[in-house]
């Protein structure tokens, strides 16, 4: 694999804090309203609302919350109509950003995006011109105390996966988009826990970013994520392992 997502990485090593899981269940919600809007209610038969559901499920949204989404989204009840909308920008150090949003209110997103990439030394960039610079993804990650890389290895490769990398903590598997509900399918099978499962947009190439962009990166990236119209955010910058440590 030619890229690897080192926000998704840092993210994990985060976590999320309680304090913010009122946004990650409204980012859900979107989700699954979007999802359904445009495949049905029927997680069967949409494949989206089933990762949705499969989220919201790992964040422990109650299931209430999980069946008003979807009505709202097939119009069984009255809610918010959400467009979805990628903007490209480059940020510090030259690394490329992607966002997906959802909004109700495209200009005001795009004018606070626009604000919040500038003051933090970047800009927001035209139609095309970093896009090419990832390629869609299915990623699924596992703890590495739930099974043995060997295994694993085993399993994911008899679905089609086309990478496994690890760290300490995760192992983190890799397929093309094709595949990547037959290798999720067969780990559950497995009874092996999922603790993410997304299609996602990865790089093809890494920048290397100096101790000094690192941290206006890095900083950049968090205040984009909680952004209440910011659903992901994707980038390609690489950073020493050194660096992370002291930031």
């Amino acid at each position: 694999m030619s890229g690897h997502s080192k926000w998704s990485t840092i993210k994990r090593k985060k976590a999320a804090a309680d304090s913010k899981r009122g946004k990650i269940f409204t980012k859900l919600i979107k989700e699954i309203q979007v999802a359904a809007k445009m495949g049905g209610g029927d997680q069967d038969s949409n494949s989206r609302l089933r990762n949705a559901i499969d989220a919201a499920k790992s964040a422990n949204m109650p299931l209430a919350n999980v069946e008003k989404a979807i009505k709202k989204g097939t119009g069984d009840l009255e809610g918010v109509n959400y467009e979805e909308h990628v903007y490209e920008a480059y940020g510090p150090g030259g690394v490329a950003i992607l966002l997906e949003t959802m909004t109700d209110n495209k200009n005001r997103t795009v004018s606070e995006l626009r604000h919040e990439i500038s003051k933090h030394g970047g800009n927001l960039a035209t139609n095309g011109s970093v896009a090419w610079m990832f390629e869609q993804k299915g990623k699924i990650v596992v703890k590495t105390d739930t099974c043995s890389e060997d295994d694993l290895f085993l399993l994911v490769s008899d679905g089609g996966a086309e990478d496994l990398t690890s760290d300490k903590e995760f192992f983190e598997v890799t397929t093309n988009v094709s595949s990547f509900q037959d290798v999720k399918n067969i780990l559950e099978e497995n009874n092996i826990k999922i603790e993410e499962a997304n299609l996602e947009m990865i790089p093809k190439n890494m920048v290397k970013v100096d101790e000094d962009n690192a941290t206006k990166i890095l900083k950049l990236m968090e205040i984009l994520e909680e952004h209440e119209d910011v659903q992901k955010v994707f980038s390609n910058f690489d950073i020493d392992e050194e660096i992370i440590e002291k930031l």
